[in-house]
């Protein structure tokens, strides 16, 4: 079974796996609060799709896909009741914004990955491992540092 659809006479293909929550979150702190004629925060949406097409233009993956996280809780808050228990709530004006994200990156035709009982940055680590084992080149574009982990000869963060 092929995990990604191959390129004709290409030399090694190249995969981009987006930490979407990751990068929505670094988004949203980089940019002042903007809004669109309906009064709707957009700023995290803007720059996402800023830096989104910035890695397109420089480097024309073969292939791209974004993770994001669910709402539900992964299987370590049901091994540990505290884990993130501490960690500061999604600002109310970031919320609405994640949806509409992912509407207009299925517009873009990028496909988004998203499981219950997984944070994105698991997903990450699965795609990557079973994009270097068909041969792809792996590049991971997270501000997550845990993900320096899956560094390997054809995974690059």
């Amino acid at each position: 079974m092929i995990f990604l659809s191959t390129k004709e006479n290409s030399d090694k293909k190249t995969v981009f796996l987006l930490d979407g929550h990751s990068l929505t979150h670094r988004a949203f702190y980089a940019l002042p609060l903007l809004t669109n004629d309906d009064g709707e925060y957009t700023n995290a949406v803007f720059g996402f799709l800023r830096m989104l097409f910035s890695l397109t233009d420089e480097w024309n993956p073969d292939r791209m896909i974004i993770t994001f996280d669910k709402k539900a809780p992964t299987f370590r808050h049901e091994e540990y009741e505290d884990y993130k228990a501490n960690r500061k709530k999604m600002p109310g004006e970031l919320v609405p914004q994640i949806p509409l994200l992912q509407q207009t990156i299925e517009k873009l035709k990028i496909p988004i990955l998203a499981k219950e009982g997984y944070e994105a940055d698991d997903l990450l680590g699965t795609l990557s491992k079973k994009a270097a084992e068909e041969d792809y080149k792996v590049y991971i574009v997270t501000g997550d540092r845990d993900a320096l982990q899956l560094v390997s000869e054809n995974v690059n963060i």
